[in-house]
């Protein structure tokens, strides 16, 4: 992961979507919830806890986790898409409606001219395209791309189709796994702060932003 500096100049940026350029963290977490709620609040809060904690990763992880964790339970691929359906039917329509980061639509329809924009998340690659279509954000971006392949594999996936310049990148994710692979791609990072990964980001030096009016400030002189 690089250190952005003065002198660096920015002219890709890999965002993240949920809690990064949507306030949609919450309506996930309470989707999972829901879900498992009917086999007790234990489970429920751990569930919960687990998917903070690993924000970033694909819903069809999780499931894969959550039942062999809670009820030893080998899930096949129809079952994974089965429980992935409900949860898609509860929080899609939430996500779509969800407040803005503040300042991200500005600054993306500010900057998607002088820069390329790419969009990786966690969310199923049909799923995220369809919310950006509804959210009006389709034409800012060169892609959509989500599960089920992950974060590092879209880093060095779009770097090597586009040639990108790792130096001249910058990864703007909320968890760990966004963390991780632009360490893995060796590009900058900025860390989407709130009150959900403050203790996972603890220890974090790096450059880090609440909303996009903050965001530009700090970094207008490698973009501009």
């Amino acid at each position: 992961m690089r250190k952005l500096e003065t002198k660096t100049k920015i002219k890709n940026i890999f965002f993240d979507f949920d809690g990064v350029i949507a306030e949609s963290v919450s309506a996930k977490t309470e989707a999972f919830r829901e879900m498992y709620l009917p086999y007790g609040d234990h489970i429920a809060n751990r569930v919960v806890a687990y998917h903070i904690s690993h924000g970033g990763v694909s819903r069809y992880e999780k499931f894969r986790h959550w039942e062999k964790a809670f009820f030893n339970k080998d899930i096949n691929d129809a079952e994974v898409q089965i429980l992935a359906q409900d949860f898609s039917d509860r929080v899609m329509q939430k996500v779509i409606e969800s407040e803005e980061v503040t300042g991200a639509y500005n600054f993306i329809k500010k900057y998607n001219k002088d820069l390329k924009f790419w969009v990786i998340t966690g969310t199923p690659t049909t799923e995220i395209k369809i919310i950006a279509n509804k959210r009006g954000l389709k034409d800012f971006f060169v892609g959509f791309h989500g599960s089920p392949e992950n974060k590092v594999y879209w880093t060095e996936h779009l770097i090597k189709k586009f040639k990108l310049n790792r130096s001249e990148t910058l990864f703007l994710g909320d968890a760990t796994t966004d963390r991780d692979a632009a360490k893995f791609s060796k590009l900058h990072f900025g860390w989407r702060e709130n009150d959900e990964n403050k203790l996972l980001f603890s220890h974090y030096k790096g450059l880090r932003f609440k909303d996009f009016i903050e965001l530009e400030r700090i970094i207008k002189h490698n973009i501009s």
